[in-house]
């Protein structure tokens, strides 16, 4: 048996052995995501003979610019032949690598009666979510080879926002995730991964610095919170997203809600001695009862908790009950303290929170920090917007966005508030009106 020798990342390697039902390979510039995507086919059509694989661009042009030259270069002669008239790849064993392009929306049924056992998209961002949806149902077969797709991108392009909800806001990267339809995997890429590329052309870095500011957050950073008129556009996963950890038991533990009917979020957040804090936990769910919601935090909630944030809103007596949310809380056995409902000092108490300072080693961080399981947090604080009529505040609409965001406002306010003398920071400087209140 004939042997092929090639080298790849440690994150290369990653996409490789996925094993996840959809697959997607993505964030900066330079990570080496369709190199990796080109093994990847070399390798399957290998292991599997007479498998059939369809790897994707949105234009012909693009494949001729791109992979069909790449394929070229690194797939060796003695695995098959090239046939160009087909665009594809005839290999000995019998498997074929095919590249097809989805220039148009309708470009999708031209692969209606075909079957794949692995669909590659190359730049997946920039193919619309139907053709997206509509093309996997074509990986299918009779035999037992395994079915993926298997997709590489940077952050931008036409389908930015529905790939961004598929993968990087439902997903922890790196970890597989199942779901009704199959299993999920997120690997973010960064340049600084592609070794190789570092050390052939170390100052390609320097190259992305000179983009737009909108260019590099996507190229260089991989970020994928792109929105225009975005509340909090220095929030980054880059910079505030934290890899969990054991806390400390002698950190002061917070817990602030919002409750609605429509969502109930609640965020547990770790306040560290040395200023930062940690949301650790959170609950997400709509149509809870009062009841309910209470009997979640007390499922969840088994370490001792310094100070439990409500709005002002839940302190108030309902004429059907005669009671407030927060009495029937206390009765269950949970006690309240009330937040401050400001919202834009609140906004800007949370800014100072996600201020990216540097960390020291020529990178950044900030005050906030947020473990991965957060993941509503953090889609929403990536995906508030401002108000239209009111740039200094936060839009309230979607609803659904505004919940997670609220309660950490309420936290962001709380803590502000227990120290005076920072009160020129969190309100610049009006500090009779902060008193006065």
């Amino acid at each position: 048996m004939r042997k092929f020798i090639f080298q790849v990342t440690p994150r290369q390697r990653d996409f490789i052995c996925s094993d996840a039902d959809e697959t997607l390979f993505g964030g900066a510039a330079g990570g080496g995501k369709s190199y990796a995507q080109m093994i990847d086919a070399l390798i399957f059509a290998g292991r599997f003979p007479g498998s059939r694989q369809l790897i994707l661009r949105r234009t012909i042009r693009e494949l001729e610019r791109s992979l069909i030259p790449v394929s070229s270069q690194i797939f060796p002669r003695a695995a098959g032949k090239f046939l160009k008239s087909d665009s594809l790849w005839l290999m000995g064993n019998g498997s074929v690598i095919e590249f097809g392009h989805c220039q148009y929306e309708t470009d999708v049924t031209r692969y209606q009666s075909a079957e794949y056992d692995v669909i590659r998209f190359d730049e997946v961002t920039h193919f619309t979510e139907y053709q997206y949806t509509y093309l996997i149902s074509r990986v299918r077969g009779a035999n037992d080879f395994p079915k993926q797709i298997k997709s590489t991108t940077n952050p931008g392009g036409i389908g930015h926002d529905w790939v961004k909800k598929r993968f990087i806001d439902v997903l922890t990267p790196n970890t597989v995730t199942q779901f009704d339809g199959g299993s999920r995997l997120f690997l973010p890429a960064k340049v600084t991964d592609n070794i190789f590329l570092m050390q052939r052309d170390p100052n390609y870095r320097k190259r992305l610095k000179n983009l737009t500011p909108h260019d590099r957050k996507a190229l260089l950073d991989g970020d994928w919170d792109l929105q225009e008129g975005r509340y909090f556009p220095e929030f980054s996963r880059e910079i505030h997203i934290v890899q969990p950890f054991e806390i400390p038991a002698h950190w002061k533990r917070y817990l602030s809600v919002d409750y609605g009917l429509d969502m109930f979020a609640a965020l547990w957040i770790a306040a560290a001695p040395d200023g930062h804090s940690y949301v650790y936990r959170e609950v997400y769910e709509p149509g809870l009862i009062l009841s309910e919601a209470a009997e979640r935090i007390k499922q969840l909630e088994t370490e001792s908790v310094y100070l439990r944030l409500a709005p002002p809103d839940l302190f108030n007596r309902r004429q059907e009950t005669g009671r407030s949310a927060i009495e029937i809380w206390q009765s269950l056995g949970l006690y309240f303290e009330k937040s401050s409902n400001r919202r834009i000092d609140g906004w800007y108490a949370v800014k100072e929170l996600l201020k990216p300072i540097p960390d020291g080693m020529g990178g950044f961080t900030a005050k906030l920090q947020v473990f991965p399981e957060c993941r509503n947090l953090i889609r929403t604080l990536g995906a508030l917007r401002h108000d239209s009529k009111n740039p200094n505040d936060a839009a309230d609409t979607p609803h659904e966005l505004t919940h997670a965001p609220d309660a950490l406002r309420g936290y962001a306010l709380a803590i502000c508030d227990a120290d005076l003398p920072e009160q020129a920071d969190c309100y610049g400087g009006d500090v009779e009106a902060f008193l006065a209140y």
